[in-house]
């Protein structure tokens, strides 16, 4: 399982506490960091889920390591109701793989070119089939909600007139282009942000987070810790708000208000705002940098 690092790997295990006897879902297995740790910090069970095939297939190896102890299951994490039952942990990595990003043949870099995939499941829509369909309103949604782009407009014309688009470079250069020398003076590269919209658009990445929260709460036992590390604003924004709306921090509704029944709460914060890596982890891997940790513990009925 080498090449893949781990991201807050000290403060996931320190949030969701991993004991002896207890079953978890790692929900974003991708290089197994997360479960080998849990598994050698406790004498439990862990059921690992993946969308990627691939990721399940390098899995294997942990599998017969820690005999009887990890179960994989192919899918996505919002179906995990159909993979388990009551859990006393769930932990979601929202981010992609390092094996994903340092395989040009899966798209989701423009480092070295590759076909622009980018599909975690190697399956349905791929991102040249949305570049390369999609109207223009459509792509300019994308890039704008998902990329946080501002220039969106801009980059959505050069596409169109440039289509057909079949590779990561060709893209990349396309949108440089696009945005125009000024850009490449940032500190990130000016695609950086068309291509994380195009990824979580392929990958409904905001709606399976949603889902798959919805799917954690419902699965956890009392006491349970759901434990979410976020990597950019928009995935935040939702564990943020779910966390905080179901939790006994919740805002009091104002006493100037119509009276409304109040949600009994259903989680404990155990982060009262994220947790962000050190800047030892930053500097050893600078994947970690834009990396946000929230944590939750399920309160008794």
């Amino acid at each position: 399982m080498s090449g893949h690092v781990p991201v807050m790997l000290n403060e996931v295990l320190e949030s969701l506490s991993p004991r002896d006897g207890a079953h978890y879902i790692d929900g974003t297995f991708g290089g197994g960091g997360y479960s080998r740790a849990i598994l050698e910090a406790a004498d439990c069970r862990v059921l690992g889920i993946d969308r990627d095939p691939a990721a399940i297939a390098r899995g294997q190896e942990l599998v017969k390591r820690f005999a009887g102890r990890l179960t994989l299951v192919e899918g996505e994490f919002s179906r995990m109701e159909e993979f388990a039952g009551d859990t006393d942990g769930v932990v979601l990595d929202l981010g992609v793989s390092s094996f994903q990003f340092d395989q040009p043949e899966r798209g989701f870099s423009f480092r070295e070119d590759g076909p622009l995939d980018m599909r975690m499941s190697l399956s349905g829509m791929s991102a040249a089939d949305f570049v390369n369909s999609a109207e223009p309103g459509e792509l300019i949604r994308v890039i704008a909600q998902y990329g946080e782009e501002k220039n969106a407009k801009r980059i959505v014309r050069a596409i169109i007139k440039a289509r057909p688009i079949t590779g990561t470079a060709q893209l990349a250069a396309i949108v440089s282009e696009a945005q125009g020398p000024a850009a490449l003076r940032h500190a990130i590269h000016p695609a950086t942000r068309t291509f994380q919209a195009l990824r979580i658009h392929v990958n409904d990445e905001l709606g399976e987070l949603t889902r798959g929260l919805e799917a954690a709460q419902k699965l956890l036992r009392p006491e349970g810790r759901l434990v979410v590390v976020s990597f950019h604003s928009l995935e935040d924004r939702i564990v943020k708000q779910f966390l905080t709306g179901r939790s006994d921090a919740a805002p009091r509704a104002s006493r100037h208000a119509p009276a409304v029944a109040a949600a009994r709460p259903q989680f404990r914060l155990i982060t009262s705002k994220a947790r962000i890596p050190g800047e030892a982890e930053i500097a050893a891997n600078p994947r970690a940098r834009s990396a946000k940790l929230r944590a939750g513990e399920k309160l008794a009925a």
